[in-house]
């Protein structure tokens, strides 16, 4: 294919809908979103990109797909980029999502931990990519189950993602019957209450949520958090970055672990590279810091 054809083809529609949308478009802002956050946007997602963008172009009243372009890529576009990056990032939670590591998390992993807190032992626990709050909250209830005063102690839940929108629903920590739906009945009635006697929302306990602090973080940029991390939560995440990403966060991970920490991550997810020097598995999708 001659340079003339390859510009021409570059430059044809690859999705219907009102704003011309070109391969070059897609490519262009899979490299932005790449370099923005290490998520890594296949082929098949151009679809996806399309209708979630489009409706940033109408907000903006942009005609283009080139001037959003020229605009997440500018100096006074970071507020854009980062609307970008909450519009493309995909947030599909639900409490107690994957049951068996909670299950693990009750039986194995918060025992020793909890004894170890009443002794004036901090605990920390890490909920990388934390969505709208249910997996940390999740925790906090299982926390809860086992340790009824958890809030007198030095036990705290860090949870962190990158879209600083979704976080702040899981800051009101209000769900909705699609997801309360999923909780046992005296767990949602022990720790949540209804929004009013007509309401199909529940919201989270101030004494869970004491549990619980809130932060936006980027996984593929600086993490200012300390650690050590006794347990570290990060699932269905790291799946979206390319291999090499996932092999350092992998490493990052297992370096604010102690040793017996605990990772769990997403089901379709395995730790590869380095960090497998100093992790073992440890049944489905849970892996133990070695000694």
């Amino acid at each position: 294919m001659t340079l003339t054809a390859q510009r021409k083809k570059s430059a044809e529609p690859i999705a219907d809908g009102e704003f011309l949308f070109t391969a070059e478009d897609f490519q262009a802002i899979a490299t932005t979103l790449d370099e923005a956050t290490g998520i890594h946007l296949p082929d098949t997602k151009v679809s996806l990109v399309y209708s979630r963008l489009a409706k940033r172009l109408r907000a903006l009243k942009i005609e283009t797909f080139a001037e959003y372009r020229s605009l997440i890529t500018s100096a006074s576009g970071s507020e854009e980029l980062t609307n970008m990056v909450n519009a493309l990032t995909t947030n599909v939670t639900r409490f107690f999502r994957e049951e068996h590591h909670f299950q693990h998390l009750k039986t194995v992993t918060l025992p020793p931990l909890l004894e170890q807190a009443k002794n004036g032992r901090r605990v920390r626990i890490w909920s990388a990519g934390c969505s709208n709050g249910s997996e940390p909250y999740s925790i906090a209830f299982c926390i809860m189950e086992l340790l009824p005063d958890a809030a007198s102690y030095d036990i705290k839940i860090l949870a962190s993602d990158i879209d600083d929108k979704i976080l702040a629903d899981a800051r009101r920590a209000v769900y909705d019957s699609k997801f309360t739906a999923e909780l046992p009945v005296e767990l949602r009635n022990k720790y949540m209450r209804r929004l009013s006697r007509d309401s199909d929302e529940w919201q989270v306990s101030d004494e869970v949520k004491k549990l619980v602090s809130l932060r936006t973080l980027n996984l593929n940029g600086s993490w200012p958090v300390k650690g050590p991390f006794d347990i570290i939560f990060c699932r269905n995440v790291v799946i979206y970055f390319q291999e090499h990403t996932q092999q350092k966060i992998w490493t990052r991970f297992s370096n604010l672990l102690p040793s017996d920490g605990w990772l769990y991550i997403g089901h379709s997810e395995r730790v590869s590279g380095p960090a497998l020097d100093e992790l073992g598995f440890d049944g489905a999708t849970v892996y133990k810091k070695k000694k």
